[in-house]
Parts: C-alpha cells; structure tokens; sequence
C-alpha cells in the first residue's frame, strides 16, 4: 500500500505530466503555424512522451492500491516570439519537472518506500535525457542565429523523430 502523502505527490505529478502534453501540443501548433512541421513533429513526440509518462504514474498508482485524483488542467502559455523561445521555455519546464520528480523520490526516500524508490529511478533517468535533449537544441539554434538555411536543415533533421514506447 502506497502512502497517503506519496499518492497526493503522484496524483499531483499525473497533472504536471498531462499540462506538459498540453504545453507541447501549443508549442506543436506554434511551429505548424510557421511551417516548420519538423519543429511541430518534435513537439508532438514531446506531447506523446508526457503522455506514457503520465499513464505510467496512473498505472502504478493504481497497482500500488492508491486512488487516483484528476485535476483541472491549466492553460499553457500559447504565445512565442521565436524558436528560440521556445526551446527556453520548454527547457525552463523540464528543470520545473525535474524538481518535481526529485521531490516526489525524496517523499519514498523519507517512507522508505523501496518500490516507489525503483519505479521513480526511471523517471529520474529520464529527466536528465530531457533536459539535456532541450538544451541541445537550444544551442543549436543558438548558434544558427536566425539563419533561415540553419534553422531549416534543423526543421528537416526533427521531422523524422517518431514515438516508440520504452520497452519496459
């Protein structure tokens, strides 16, 4: 049985998971409405990683006899003024989430909740690839500096990513 403060932690983090889904969907349709659909297909992987992430946490939360809560979802911030932008605030967000995600193995360290500790250590592991995959790509952009050809060739390169569910 999971504890009652771990499972308001994790019912807090499926809503944290599922406002990142939200958040990179607007960020999709930003870069679809510049047509930069290699952006716009980056951001809708990104959406569909929060997803798993967020089914993840809801199934364990389930299998560990805890009650899953669903809350109100905010609206993300739509309005971007470059690519650049973009990836500061979806980096900004995943230090957001990284901080989360430690807080929520520093609640099963404290209850010495071993399988909780487990479970956790992938998420953990996942956000060090997230924030170092949005950094990438912010001094990528970075460095291309408003080059049209720059910021195209990267647009091509983040049109062939595509979703493939860890194997677990």
């Amino acid at each position: 049985m999971i504890s009652k403060e771990l499972e308001k932690t994790i019912n807090f983090q499926i809503n944290r998971e599922l406002f990142s889904e939200y958040l990179y969907l607007g960020m999709s349709a930003y870069f679809s409405e510049k047509a930069l659909d290699g952006f716009a297909n980056f951001f809708k992987v990104q959406a569909q990683e929060e997803h798993f992430h967020m089914e993840k946490l809801f199934n364990y939360l389930l299998e560990r006899g805890g009650k899953v809560g669903l809350e109100t979802i905010e609206a993300p911030e739509q309005n971007f003024s470059s690519a650049v932008d973009v990836f500061e605030k979806a980096l900004a967000h995943e230090v957001v989430v990284t901080k989360l995600i430690n807080n929520l193995m520093s609640i099963a360290l404290k209850n010495s909740d071993h399988a909780a500790v487990s479970f956790l250590n992938w998420f953990v592991d996942e956000q060090v690839e997230e924030e170092a995959s949005m950094e990438s790509i912010l001094q990528k952009l970075k460095l291309a500096d408003g080059n049209g050809y720059a910021l195209l060739m990267l647009d091509k390169e983040y049109s062939t990513r595509s979703f493939t569910p860890p194997v677990e």
